[in-house]
């Protein structure tokens, strides 16, 4: 028996880290947060089923895109040191398993949004085309990590539309698309330093981004801007939702970690960059959810006297 829980949590973790599970801490607290920003008038609480309901889609989502990445990449992973022995290249998982897994959790996407409501059902094809289309970018453009944002960014355009539908205002479409944008530009900051560690193989390669295009230097460059910009919208995004210190505190912190994943990036060693884009931008993602949420639960609570 024992031996049959260690053969199933082996499995299991074989294929969590096939598609990269432990990457959704980037995608989900904001889509977490605004989800509480949507359901504001009950607190944030939407209910039990559309809070589940919310959570498959997003990993049936970034499964689905990240199973379709691990198979279109297969070529370069298997030549590029770093990521010779992912599963695909390595053969531990097959590629029929893979190209099901991908089939399974796209459709299980669809289903999911159809249990929410018509809107999300019907745009659910749609998304699905945008979180994959992703992976054959860096093959025609150097605005990949454009790309990439605009996919990571309709996890929270989802979960607001999961809670409201087509009921929303005027000022939520401009606090949803402030925060679209917030994440398109943290997320094209912090892959341009995750691109620097593929710098060589890609110009090998003939694969694109602006690493490649503008250089390492000129690149992170434009990674500084895209997040002072970011911070900007972030900032924006609080006074569009009225919030108050417990907000302005986690903004402080969060520009404090981009600040360090940007020193990071120009001061240490490509071994380091790991360190800045997993650790910082988790940081980063978990200090907007906890001061979004805690604005919300105690509805603006928090404040000078």
């Amino acid at each position: 028996m024992l031996n049959v829980s260690r053969l199933m949590f082996s499995q299991i973790n074989k294929w969590l880290s096939f598609v990269r599970f432990s990457h959704t801490v980037f995608a989900l607290p904001f889509a977490l947060a605004a989800m509480l920003v949507a359901a504001r008038d009950h607190r944030g609480w939407p209910g039990w089923r559309t809070f589940a309901l919310i959570l498959a889609a997003m990993v049936c989502a970034r499964t689905c895109a990240m199973a379709f990445n691990r198979i279109v990449d297969q070529k370069f992973d298997a030549l590029n040191p770093r990521t010779a022995n992912r599963h695909l290249p390595a053969g531990t998982i097959s590629l029929v398993s893979a190209l099901a897994l991908c089939a399974l959790s796209g459709a299980g996407l669809v289903a999911t949004s159809y249990f929410l409501n018509p809107l999300c059902f019907y745009l659910s094809p749609l998304a699905l085309v945008a979180v994959c289309f992703y992976s054959l970018t860096k093959r025609f453009t150097d605005y990949t990590h454009v790309y990439l944002g605009v996919a990571l960014a309709l996890a929270p355009v989802g979960a607001w539309l999961a809670v409201k539908g087509a009921s929303v205002s005027g000022l939520e479409i401009a606090q949803m698309t402030t925060l679209a944008f917030a994440v398109v530009l943290w997320l094209v900051g912090f892959d341009i330093i995750y691109a620097l560690q593929d710098y060589e193989f890609d110009k090998s390669q003939g694969l694109r981004s602006l690493v490649v295009a503008w250089g390492p230097k000129n690149a992170l460059g434009a990674a500084f801007l895209a997040h002072f910009a970011m911070c900007g919208l972030l900032l924006a995004f609080g006074f569009l939702c009225h919030f108050r210190i417990a907000y302005l505190i986690g903004w402080i912190i969060i520009v404090g970690c981009l600040m360090l994943e940007h020193w990071i990036a120009r001061r240490r060693s490509l071994n380091w960059i790991n360190v800045a884009f997993f650790r910082l931008n988790a940081v980063v993602s978990a200090v907007f959810l906890s001061v979004v949420a805690a604005e919300i639960i105690f509805q603006g609570g928090f404040r000078f006297r």
